[in-house]
This record gives structure tokens, C-alpha cells and sequence, in this order.
């Protein structure tokens, strides 16, 4: 009989890394998180300094750990802003593209686009941690909404579907199909018949099955999809049921691939967002540090021996040079950028820089004169899915019930939609999102619009993607060479984690990254 080990063993080979982890949650052998409280540095040497380059949230709160346990510090960065890809567009912002394209955001005061990260989830405990301890109010972030619409072009001749009447029938039309097969026996030599009597009862429940284990329409069926006339009060307060879609309706919906989205470990809810922005975090962490803090700074060259780390940099406004120097560096500079910059490491490093691709997602802002999707439609946060290259459009958490300007989230385009937008112009990729969107609102979609604003990741100079997207076999091959210490640097980021592309990653990282500097630094 194998062992747990054989089983975790078999399931890392067969799904990766991703999937062993899952398992070993699944079976008690991995927490939620590999936070267990901020480190605990003591006996830091006198004198001693560590400089950071960039002011993400990884070089945020290894500069903030770092002072605290009595180092000195200093961070770089390139931006006029802290933060990273952790930020907000309003209003006046303006974003600049590789090739020169500009875009000036004109959203209405209090709005805006959170471009990068966008949801916080309820098991990200070291990001949750530091909001709390830097005083981020946080709200709810509406994951799972029931009453949003899910589009397939080739379902229902094109025209979106409410979620809940898709996920209810898919349920329910399976559970009629297996509580059938083992009435009829086809599954006894699997299943005790103890263990088949309680399926049966448990499909029946679940699957709003009638005394014959059918799914049909009717108002049990409605009581979870919804009613063609609801319950109301009165004369005519009897509720219509509504009619359930076919087996092979539901099938070309493709409904059981969003379904199964939320059942993803980083898409569980309960979620956040901090109030008023993302960038709220940013701005939390940088107050603690700001008077260590150089912005507006290019680094141009890195530099180390045996006694230090140099870094040499140029102001951007003034275009003075000059150069910083330091016994330590943490560096959470984003690989495409790095792998660009004259820095003396050695060849694993920087084969592992060179190794791991970067996604290029869009996202688009649309800002609408009303909040016409709660108005007419009763969707309050949640997304509406597509087929087509915008991926999905997400509605506003935030001010629910109000009147004025909102901002929906027009387009989360990820790989090929990713690439298709990516490659045109900001103009047309607010016509693409105008004209994929309106699928869901046809009326109300251009009539409400006022503007727009895209973000595509691939074409922000100062990163050239997104998010890391190691695979399998580079991870087994650079993983480690890219997080260990080469001299005296060490590399900290999303990119240097297990949980690329999340906030959490990236301040695991730099944790970790910190606690060998200190380390080394002590002589432990």
C-alpha cells in the first residue's frame, strides 16, 4: 500500500509543484501560509548597511524589517512613486508605453483602476499582517456573484447566460445522470451499498432531483436558478418557475471551467481589497519608510567585491549621477528588466534571470455615467466571463447604491487575449472593450461610457510584463540559483516565490531574503 510520501510523490510528478502543494494542504502537511509573524532579527551588526533596489512591496518591508532590527537603509527607486504594481489609475495619471504612446486618464475624483494586483485572499496572512499593523482599512471583495452572466459564443446562439441558471442545471443534469447509473447498478462493484444509499439521498439534495432522480423544471429547480415570476405578496404573490436549459445546452456553455475557477486555492473566498484603491497598500508601507527612500532613481550598474555592493544610478529629473554603497543589497528589481542591467553576478544567477518569462495581461478601465448593472441588472461586484479576448469584465465593490461615475473593470485579458490587445493601440483597445463588453449590456454599454484607460503590461517600460510565469522545468533547473545568495546580493519579488504574481509572494520573498542577509551578516 504506498505511503502518503508515494502519493505526494506521484501527484507532484503527474501535476507539479502547484498540485503537490494542494495535496499536501489537502492532507495537513502544508499551512495556508508560511507566515507565522514577522522575523525576529536580533544582534545586528553596528554599522552595518543594506541597500534595496526598488519600492515594491518586497523592497517596502525588507527596508521597514531591516531598520527595525538597527540596520541602516537605503532604497532606490525608478518610479516617482512607491508601490510597483502595486497601484491605482485616477484621474490625471498618465501612463507611458514603449514607442512613446500616452494615455491621460480622465476618471472622475475617487475613481479608479487597479491595473495590477486587484483581490486579497483571506489566507494571505503575511499582506494581511502588514496592512493591519500599517493601518490599511480593508473591504470586502466580491468573488462568487450568482447573479453575473457567463458567455460563450457558441452557447445559446451567442447571448449570455446568468451564472446560476448554468451552474444550478450542470449540477443538477449530473447529478440525474449518476443517481440514474447507480440505481441501475452500473457502479456497485465501486461503491458499499451503504455508501450508495447515501449518494443517492446526497444527489437528490444536491442535484434538486423529483422522485424519479430526475432534474426537471419546476419550483425546486427554481428555488436555486431563479423564477420566470419571483415570490411576491398578495393576489399574484405564487411564483413562476422558470424552464431548465437542456444537458447539451449546459455542456456548450462550458460553464464547469468557471465553476471550477472558484474552487481555485487563491480564488476561495472570503477576499479583500483596501478601501479607496490599491495603491492604498503602498502608500501604507511607504509611510513607515519614506525617509529612506530615493525615487525618481535609475540604477544603471551593480557592482560587489568582498567587502560590499555598489550601485550606481542616475536622478531622472536632474540627471545627476552618482553612486550608493552598502555591505548588503537586496535587489527586487522585476527580472526584465534586471536581466538588461550590468550586474556582477555569477552565470547560475543569470541564466536563472533569463529563464522565466512574463505574462502580458491588459486591463481596461471604463468609466460609466451610472451603475446601471446594479440598477437594472441586480449585480453588486463579481464578473461576467467571455470567450472573447477581453476574458471577463468585473463590477466595482466599492460605494454600491450611489449615484455618479463608477468604473468598471472592461477587460482582464490574459494570454492570447493578452497578446491580441497588447499589440493595438490604447484607442483600440477602449473599441475592443466597448464592443466585447456590450455583449453582456447591449444597451446601456456605449451609451453610459464617458472614457477609458488601458493598461497593457507588456508595454510599461519599467517592468515589460506582468507577472513571472516559471514552468515546471525551469523552476527544477533555476528556482534555487535564483533565490540564493550570490556574494552579497540576494534577489527578492513575486518572481523569487512559489506564489508568482500575488502580493504574498513577493513579501514571503523579501522576508526570507532578509532573515540570511542577517544571517550572514551575524555570523549565524
Amino acid at each position: 500500500m504506498p505511503t502518503r510520501r508515494d502519493l505526494l510523490s506521484m501527484i507532484g510528478k503527474a501535476g507539479g509543484a502547484i498540485a503537490m502543494y494542494q495535496a499536501m494542504t489537502a492532507l495537513g502537511h502544508a499551512a495556508e501560509t508560511q507566515f507565522t509573524g514577522p522575523p525576529k532579527l536580533s544582534g545586528a551588526p553596528k554599522g552595518k548597511k543594506v541597500l534595496v533596489l526598488g519600492a515594491g512591496l518586497a523592497g517596502l518591508v525588507a527596508a521597514y524589517e531591516l531598520r527595525k532590527a538597527g540596520y541602516a537603509v537605503e532604497v532606490l527607486e525608478y518610479q516617482d512613486r512607491p508601490g510597483g504594481r502595486n497601484y491605482s489609475v485616477r484621474g490625471g495619471d498618465k501612463i507611458v508605453e514603449v514607442g512613446g504612446a500616452t494615455q491621460t486618464c480622465e476618471f472622475q475624483p475617487g475613481n479608479y483602476l487597479n491595473p495590477g494586483p486587484w483581490r486579497i485572499p483571506h489566507h494571505h496572512r503575511t499582506l494581511l499582517h502588514y496592512c493591519k499593523a500599517f493601518g490599511v482599512e480593508l473591504e470586502p471583495f466580491i468573488q462568487l456573484n450568482h447573479n453575473v452572466f457567463v458567455h460563450n459564443s457558441k452557447g445559446f446562439g451567442g447571448k449570455p447566460q446568468r451564472y446560476k441558471e448554468l451552474a444550478v442545471d450542470f449540477k443538477g443534469h449530473v447529478s440525474d445522470l449518476l443517481g440514474k447509473s447507480l440505481n441501475a447498478g452500473a457502479l456497485d462493484q465501486q461503491v458499499t451499498k451503504e455508501d450508495k444509499e447515501k449518494l443517492v439521498a446526497a444527489l437528490r439534495e444536491w442535484g434538486l432531483l423529483d422522485g424519479n432522480l430526475s432534474y426537471t423544471s419546476g419550483l425546486l429547480a427554481s428555488s436555486q436558478r431563479g423564477y420566470d415570476r419571483a415570490p411576491g405578496g398578495g393576489v399574484n404573490g405564487a411564483p413562476t418557475p422558470s424552464k431548465i436549459n437542456s444537458l447539451s445546452d449546459v455542456l456548450t456553455s462550458d460553464i464547469w471551467t468557471h465553476m471550477n475557477f472558484f474552487f481555485n486555492y487563491v480564488m476561495q473566498t472570503t477576499m479583500f481589497q483596501p478601501k479607496g484603491g490599491m495603491d492604498m497598500i503602498g502608500k501604507g508601507f511607504f509611510k513607515q519608510v519614506s525617509d529612506l527612500v530615493r525615487l525618481s532613481t535609475k540604477v544603471t550598474r551593480i557592482t560587489q567585491d568582498s567587502k560590499g555592493v555598489t550601485a550606481y544610478w542616475e536622478d531622472i529629473p536632474t540627471g545627476k549621477t552618482g553612486q550608493t554603497t552598502a555591505d548588503w543589497c537586496v535587489n527586487t528589481i522585476p527580472l526584465p528588466v534586471l536581466s538588461q542591467l550590468d550586474m556582477q553576478v555569477g552565470a547560475p544567477l543569470k541564466a536563472a534571470m533569463k529563464a522565466v518569462p512574463y505574462s502580458g495581461q491588459v486591463k481596461i478601465g471604463l468609466e460609466m455615467r451610472s451603475r446601471f448593472w446594479e440598477e437594472k441588472y441586480s449585480i453588486y461586484g463579481g464578473h461576467s466571463f467571455t470567450d472573447q479576448a477581453i476574458g471577463l469584465i468585473s463590477y466595482p465593490n466599492d460605494k454600491m447604491h450611489k449615484d455618479g461615475p463608477a468604473v468598471l473593470l472592461g477587460a482582464f485579458a490574459r494570454d492570447a487575449g493578452g497578446f491580441m490587445l497588447g499589440g493595438m493601440t490604447p484607442a483600440q483597445r477602449i473599441e475592443a472593450a466597448l464592443a466585447q463588453g456590450s455583449v453582456f449590456h447591449p444597451e446601456e454599454y456605449r451609451k453610459e461610457f464617458m472614457n477609458g484607460v488601458s493598461v497593457a503590461w507588456s508595454r510599461i517600460p519599467w517592468i515589460l510584463g506582468c507577472t513571472s510565469r516559471w514552468s515546471d522545468s525551469a523552476r527544477a533547473t533555476h528556482y534555487q540559483n535564483l533565490v540564493a545568495m550570490d556574494g552579497r546580493i540576494v534577489l527578492a519579488g513575486e518572481h523569487a516565490s512559489y506564489y508568482g504574481g500575488w502580493m504574498e509572494g513577493s513579501l514571503l520573498s523579501a522576508l526570507d531574503a532578509i532573515e540570511r542577509i542577517h544571517q550572514r551578516a551575524t555570523g549565524a
